[in-house]
């Protein structure tokens, strides 16, 4: 029921009928509505009328009046509308009720509850759906800001991808693309494992050194990254393939600053009767930055094409 009007028309009808017959006389009502918590400030000019056994006003009278003091005050009062409504759906002694009163008190009281039930029925479905509605609310600024969020990430990686071309130590400048990468990979969602070594079991110290290794689709992807000046050729793809190689459901990605000879993507195409070997630019993730693109869908879209179309190193037209 509204917090501010509890009690709507049918309701404070239904009580001022009922609760009149429920008490013997006019104190019994005053003690009534003093037991449901209603302040003496509210009662005391009334008290005072039949404390002077005035007949000027009546039982019903006394309920009407308080009933709508009780309303007019509105939230303040709520704890006490509800006090009234409960003592009168739980009121189960008719015995205290004139004999000519209890049949129709008894059928009252009935017709008072079913009004209750149907009225908190219809609050708790509002309120229901009024929770509903918070929770999508909440649940729909909690994805604008997760987007926006996202949004800004990339644009800050985007921004530090931008001030590697700058750098001339090869080295800082590797270990940085290995970091930006790594952070872009997750932020597209793709489970990452970042940059890590294998080392001999024979005691021959590291044996393999490997960019990362990144997951799409359930399939695994060893990562290369290359930063060269000139094309990138055979010998540079050479080793990451044979790592590839071996290692049955691995998969390749190699990911370059500059282009590819001819040499090294006609390599490629002949492997993949054996391994998925897929070739990509650093101005193609530049590309997927500057719109904003979903990664992995730009990946995804690559691989798809790689397989379908036997070329190791498609031409992805970024949306």
């Amino acid at each position: 029921m509204d917090i501010t009007f509890h009690y709507p028309p049918e309701l404070l009808s239904l009580l001022v009928d009922t609760i009149p017959l429920l008490c013997r006389s006019k104190k019994d009502t005053l003690l009534f509505l003093r037991g449901a918590g209603v302040s003496k400030a509210m009662t005391s000019d009334l008290e005072e009328i039949v404390r002077k056994k005035r007949d000027e006003i009546t039982k019903y009278e006394i309920i009407r009046s308080v009933l709508t003091r009780l309303n007019e005050r509105g939230e303040p009062a709520l704890r006490e509308r509800r006090e009234v409504i409960k003592r009168g759906v739980e009121f189960d002694d008719f015995s205290g009720c004139w004999e000519s009163d209890r049949l129709k008190a008894q059928g009252l009281v009935v017709q008072i509850q079913k009004l209750v039930d149907v009225k908190d029925s219809f609050t708790r479905m509002k309120d229901e759906r009024e929770q509903e509605r918070r929770v999508n609310i909440a649940k729909r600024e909690a994805e604008i800001r997760e987007i926006q969020q996202r949004q800004e990430s990339l644009e800050s990686l985007k921004g530090e991808l931008f001030t590697l071309f700058g750098e001339v130590n090869p080295s800082v400048r590797g270990k940085k693309l290995e970091d930006v990468l790594n952070r872009l990979f997750k932020l597209s969602g793709i489970a990452v494992r970042q940059a890590f070594t294998v080392v001999g079991s024979q005691g021959e110290g590291i044996v393999e050194q490997i960019d990362g290794v990144v997951e799409l689709d359930g399939q695994l992807y060893f990562v290369e990254m290359k930063w060269w000046k000139e094309p990138v050729g055979v010998p540079q793809i050479a080793q990451h393939m044979m790592r590839v190689f071996l290692r049955a459901e691995a998969r390749a990605i190699v990911i370059s600053a500059s282009e590819y000879t001819t040499a090294a993507v006609s390599e490629c195409r002949q492997a993949l009767a054996q391994k998925v070997v897929t070739l990509c630019t650093m101005q193609e993730l530049v590309m997927v930055l500057e719109k904003k693109a979903d990664l992995a869908n730009f990946l995804r879209r690559k691989v798809h094409s790689t397989i379908m179309d036997k070329s190791p190193f498609p031409t992805i037209v970024i949306d």
